[in-house]
């Protein structure tokens, strides 16, 4: 299969024509919107360059694969292809009419708690998908980037959520860890950043900076370095909800933060427990 140069300059792969990109490029990958051509469904192609994969980076490729070939669920992204041409591998994806949530956030500011609640079930019913398949996903964000992570079937809040880029997942069999340090700094867990072992653990701190970030518009933690973000994390003593908001949050939201931004991942708040816990149960 050959990346071929159509007449009117459509780049076409296979049965899709390349339309434009979505957001930037990445040094691994670049993300187009695209459309089948039989069908005229619109779709999304992430074309990873082989060449830029290391062994680690190879290995989470092959991870994305597997667990995207393996599963079918309204909150993880559906694969509908993998295409391989000329170095490149095409993952072929659903294309969500909503974008992704970093969007919805700088379009509506906080959100609301009922549709906060709403938001977090869904996640929560997609990260029990890859619970069940010893997947840590290791870069959960809402964040605006290359590649997008959270994304939204429509702009509205009657979206549904779908967790997506699986592109540093690892498979971990329980007990085991991972001393891989990868992920956005803002919403990357402080195990991480002090290059320790982590589990699955790393993925809930995530969770809880967006159901922060959602509560009150802007992440709990910030810093000009990794070194003053991991210094402002180890010196908080509460969490810095905004003033205005505080009277209006229901005790199980705030419980949640709390318990979810522990920078001790014995004392963080486990998937089981996050998944039965009051504020989404």
């Amino acid at each position: 299969m050959r990346m071929e140069q159509s007449s009117d300059p459509i780049i076409a792969i296979g049965d899709y024509d390349l339309r434009s990109r979505l957001g930037g490029e990445g040094p691994l990958s670049i993300v187009w919107r695209a459309v089948h051509r039989p069908s005229g469904e619109e779709v999304v192609l992430k074309q990873v360059r082989l060449s830029a994969l290391n062994r680690k980076l190879r290995e989470c490729l092959d991870c994305e694969l597997r667990f995207l070939g393996s599963v079918k669920h309204p909150n993880i992204i559906r694969l509908i292809d993998v295409i391989q041409a000329d170095g490149y591998v095409f993952l072929v994806l659903e294309f969500c009419k909503g974008g992704n949530l970093a969007t919805y956030i700088r379009c509506n500011g906080r959100v609301q708690e009922h549709i906060v609640r709403n938001f977090m079930r869904q996640i929560g019913a997609g990260l029990e998908v890859l619970h069940g398949h010893h997947i840590i996903h290791c870069d959960l964000k809402p964040e605006l980037s290359v590649e997008q992570n959270i994304l939204l079937s429509t702009p509205t809040s009657a979206a549904v959520l779908k967790i997506a880029d699986f592109g540093l997942s690892r498979f971990v069999p329980p007990g085991e860890y991972v001393d891989t340090v990868c992920g956005s700094p803002l919403y990357m867990a402080p195990e991480v950043m002090l290059f320790q072992k982590y589990d699955d653990k790393v993925d809930m701190w995530s969770i809880g900076v967006i159901l922060f970030e959602l509560l009150n518009g802007y992440p709990p933690f910030s810093g000009r370095s990794n070194v003053q973000l991991l210094q402002n994390i180890k010196s908080s003593r509460s969490l810095p909800f905004s003033r205005l908001i505080m009277p209006s949050l229901h005790s199980d939201s705030v419980d949640m933060c709390n318990r979810l931004l522990c920078s001790n991942p014995v004392n963080r708040l486990s998937f089981d427990a996050f998944y039965h816990h009051k504020f989404i149960s």
